[in-house]
């Protein structure tokens, strides 16, 4: 059995970092597992333009260099870490925000989330056709489109929106702009696992840790569990095993993405609580975990450090980080501005720990 584990030093390719304090309290714990990490853009207002894109990176770095001065991470990893910008789609962005955001380079992504389908999606896109215009800008200059993946209509089940997404969503767009790179994101189903399995080279997912390591089983033990509740939401055994398979089967196309979504305590644990799991300060400890139980871990480094960068056109990073086996509890509530916020099995014992 093996003590430790060295790979070389992940990304992230779905992450969520807020603003203000919120975005000050977070950020130094996905700096300290990773390089790079696709940032996704739905704030209060939405980054929807090139301008406001460059601002937030701005406000990244700045709390960033806070943390520094705070010493709550290393002078190498605040240095290292680069938030890469997405824009997010509305039915109004005009392809020449498109065209500018690319040639900037500073935006690696621009986020399509259905009006209404999760934390601040209410800008989203409310039809495809509405967006033509955007999609064949993106498709043109190769900027990739990160896609959530559920339809929000009344009548589907929350359980089938994803299914029912591939099918009336994503196949006709993927027939309309074949040349189109999608990032299939938080994928939670057998049918997305097997959807771009079986795509071609311009399509790839990521997954989240939670969804590989529980079912939707997990929302209900002992009680309703807030802080196990996501959108996309933990869906049946029998998905989580397809994504398992995904993740640790080798192929280059499924890649790591926490979607680590920050809330405070109470906006959890409240009559209408918020969607996310809070996983960044100890993601590659789950991630490990789930490897390590699907006897995969010599296939970790691909999933979690090269088949992202090799997607999105990015080298990988040279330096290394280092799990090592230790038995440790995940705290059970961690300091969120004035507030306070619970990581994802809070309490609870896992059994490898990022080195120093």
């Amino acid at each position: 059995m093996t003590s430790t584990l060295t790979l070389r030093r992940p990304d992230d390719w779905h992450l969520h970092l807020r603003d203000g304090d919120a975005l000050r309290a977070v950020v130094a714990a996905s700096a300290r597992q990773f390089a790079r990490a696709i940032v996704m853009p739905n704030l209060k207002p939405p980054v929807t333009t090139p301008a406001a894109a460059r601002a937030y990176h701005g406000r990244i770095l700045q709390a960033l260099a806070q943390a520094r001065a705070a010493g709550e991470i290393d002078a190498l990893a605040a240095a290292e870490f680069q938030p890469l910008m997405t824009l997010y789609l509305t039915d109004n962005t005009p392809a020449a925000d498109i065209v500018q955001a690319h040639a900037e380079g500073l935006v690696k992504g621009v986020k399509l989330y259905p009006a209404g389908a999760t934390t601040n999606s209410d800008a989203g896109v409310t039809d495809i056709a509405r967006v033509r215009g955007a999609l064949e800008a993106m498709q043109r200059c190769g900027l990739p489109l990160l896609v959530h993946g559920e339809v929000t209509d009344a009548d589907i089940d929350l359980f089938d929106r994803e299914r029912v997404f591939i099918d009336r969503v994503l196949m006709p767009m993927r027939r309309d702009f074949p040349g189109l790179k999608v990032v299939f994101e938080h994928i939670t189903t057998r049918e997305a696992a097997q959807y771009v399995a079986q795509a071609d080279e311009l399509t790839a997912a990521t997954i989240t840790a939670h969804h590989l390591l529980y079912n939707r089983n997990a929302l209900f033990i002992g009680g309703v569990r807030p802080h196990w509740y996501c959108l996309p939401v933990l869906k049946r055994e029998q998905h989580r095993q397809a994504l398992m398979a995904a993740a640790t089967g080798g192929h280059p196309r499924f890649f790591l993405g926490t979607d680590s979504a920050p809330h405070a305590r109470h906006l959890k644990e409240h009559a209408c609580g918020c969607a996310g799991c809070y996983t960044a300060p100890h993601a590659l400890e789950l991630y490990a975990s789930a490897f390590e139980a699907a006897g995969a871990l010599d296939r970790f480094e691909a999933f979690a450090s090269l088949n992202g960068p090799a997607f999105y056109g990015l080298p990988a990073n040279e330096r290394t980080i280092t799990l090592r086996r230790e038995t440790w509890t995940i705290p059970e509530s961690l300091p969120f501005g004035a507030d306070a916020i619970v990581p994802l099995a809070g309490g609870e014992s896992i059994g490898w720990r990022l080195g120093d």
